[in-house]
């Protein structure tokens, strides 16, 4: 029997699966650069047809996807029917090239320049190989390279998984997803959790890992154990069918073992996720994303289309709390309404309230139609502005927001500065909800969807948590909720070490909540603080969620209240 193997990344939920590995195949070799044989007219034509049939197809994938994925695709589509890429080809092909190698050619050149933008438009580079790929395979006439069929169970092995296959993994068939690439933020990791695939990202060592190998993939750990022997397989089987069960367990609200109300909320980024959320148990939304209505506008959708859209929401959602965050433009969601001007680093430039504050009547129409969707409905609306730094932004907010007939005015906590500054910003704000997300970038300095730099893109870092315990302190001392609305939160066993640092509510997509839910009930609110002060006193985010891990499997097992009150 071959050597076991232990390899490490970042883990995806708390599930596991024991599989043998089958890998991705290859992308498909660069065509060579021959001179063509047919008319520009003839190879414009050729490119034109696999263009639209490549942007039909990402669409058509979309929309069976739903969801965060239907997002993420109709984005690949609208790649592919770039106004500036087809010029750039059309170049190509005016100078003999063959269509194979302008599409090569001209994607080529655009990747490079998104990956010289940097930040989270250097992400997208590998949506956009993804799209080359695809119109190459069209143009050639062969299968796009994707994931492999099996007539049998597997996990699969890759370097990145583009989001066009995992939107669409047959979920019969692959028990698992490890790559080498990406980080806990990328659109991998972000759509394995939205479809609840167990999944471990950023695992050094993936790809020497050949076909049929078995290996057992534990997320709750992030290991990923190559060639086990037959105990070690048992063990995880029993592991694998335990956490099942318990995330199978009735829904219930969040609470952990002593009876401490933790409410897990829904993230969702349009009302088309309402269903999915009711159904996992969500006990109201702690983050509506509203860019879906601007995003593919050329100008702002007036005061009655947005309030229609947000009464939907709130309807959905009776006597229960809807936190809904203003548009969030600029940094990789440039609007030509909003923020057209091109900046250098955009996303340390005009975006979020910044951008709305310079385009006040934007700000203001949004407010106004949520204020009239509260009056029609029954729900309990907060409201809060995206990218706060200073207390000057979070007075000018709510203030304003207060003025138009709003009731539950906050902010989000997304750079350093209004995290060590929450004491004061909360003194304004009725409430601060953590966007760990954009905080561990800001702090780390490290572009949270580039994976060169994904291994310093992690949220269980040291000095990420001690923002956080600033925001949790200060929400305590004010009696002033603070929530976590970004990825971490659907991470169970950080969301303990979230709770433990002062986080009064969790909000995730609908997939992740049962097994943060079920996280959530093993531990009580000391043991939560104290598994806190154990991350806080790491070095790194890895030995963070190591000594963690280790804390629980060493501590005494605990009595819960209920248990007491019983005996």
């Amino acid at each position: 029997m071959s050597e076991t193997r232990t390899l490490h990344g970042i883990g995806i939920g708390r599930q596991l699966a024991v599989g043998p590995v089958l890998r991705m195949p290859d992308p498909l070799p660069a065509p060579s650069d021959t001179v063509s044989e047919l008319t520009a007219a003839e190879e414009t034509e050729r490119v034109n047809v696999s263009l639209a049939a490549v942007a039909a197809d990402l669409m058509a994938r979309g929309e069976r996807a739903g969801g965060t994925a239907r997002d993420v695709l109709e984005a690949q589509a609208m790649m592919a029917q770039d106004p500036t890429l087809k010029a750039s080809i059309a170049d190509l092909l005016a100078k003999g090239k063959t269509a194979e190698m302008a599409v090569w050619t001209a994607f080529g050149g655009f990747r490079d320049m998104l990956i010289g933008l940097g930040g989270y438009m250097a992400e997208r580079a590998t949506d956009l190989d993804d799209v080359s790929g695809r119109v190459l395979a069209h143009l050639q006439g062969v299968p796009a390279p994707g994931v492999p069929d099996s007539e049998t169970p597997f996990v699969l092995v890759a370097r990145d998984l583009a989001p066009a296959d995992t939107a669409l993994l047959n979920l019969d068939k692959v028990m698992a997803l490890v790559t080498s690439d990406g980080g806990p933020t990328a659109h991998t990791a972000i759509l394995a959790r939205d479809k609840a695939i167990v999944a471990v990202v950023g695992v050094a060592g993936a790809q020497e890992l050949a076909d049929g190998t078995t290996v057992i993939v534990d997320a709750s750990t992030g290991i990923v154990t190559a060639n086990p022997d037959r105990a070690s397989v048992a063990r995880a089987e029993d592991a694998r069918d335990a956490r099942r069960s318990a995330a199978a367990a009735p829904i219930t609200d969040g609470a952990l073992a002593d009876g401490t109300a933790v409410p897990l909320l829904a993230n969702l980024g349009s009302a088309g996720g309402i269903q999915a959320a009711l159904a996992a148990g969500a006990e109201g939304v702690g983050l509506f994303r509203t860019e879906f209505l601007f995003l593919d506008a050329t100008s702002a959708p007036t005061v009655v289309e947005q309030r229609e859209k947000y009464r939907e929401l709130l309807a959905a959602f009776p006597g229960r709390k809807v936190v809904v965050r203003l548009l969030d433009a600029g940094a990789d969601k440039p609007l030509a309404f909003l923020n057209s001007a091109r900046e250098e680093n955009p996303a340390l430039g005009v975006r979020g309230l910044r951008a709305l504050r310079a385009n006040e009547d934007i700000l203001r129409e949004q407010l106004t139609a949520l204020a009239e969707a509260d009056g029609d409905t029954e729900s309990d609306l907060w409201v809060m502005a995206p990218m706060v730094a200073t207390v000057e932004e979070t007075r000018y907010f709510t203030a304003l927001a207060h003025e138009l007939g709003l009731r539950t005015v906050g902010v989000m906590v997304e750079v350093p500065s209004a995290a060590i500054g929450a004491a004061n910003i909360l003194q304004h704000a009725a409430f601060a909800s953590i966007g760990t997300n954009d905080l561990t970038q800001y702090t780390m300095a490290a572009d949270r969807m580039l994976g060169s730099v994904s291994n310093l893109q992690d949220p269980w870092h040291p000095s990420v948590l001690h923002l956080v315990k600033m925001v949790g302190d200060a929400g305590a001392d004010l009696g002033k909720p603070v929530g976590i609305c970004g990825e971490a939160a659907a991470d169970p066993l950080l969301a303990v070490v979230l709770v433990g640092l002062g986080a009064t509510t969790l909000s995730m997509s609908p997939a992740a909540l049962a097994d943060v839910r079920a996280e959530l009930r093993g531990h009580t609110r000391e043991e939560a603080r104290a598994l806190a002060l154990v991350a806080l006193a790491a070095d790194d985010a890895a030995d963070a969620r190591t000594a963690v891990r280790a804390a629980i499997n060493n501590r005494t097992p605990h009595t819960t209240q209920k248990e007491e009150h019983s005996s």
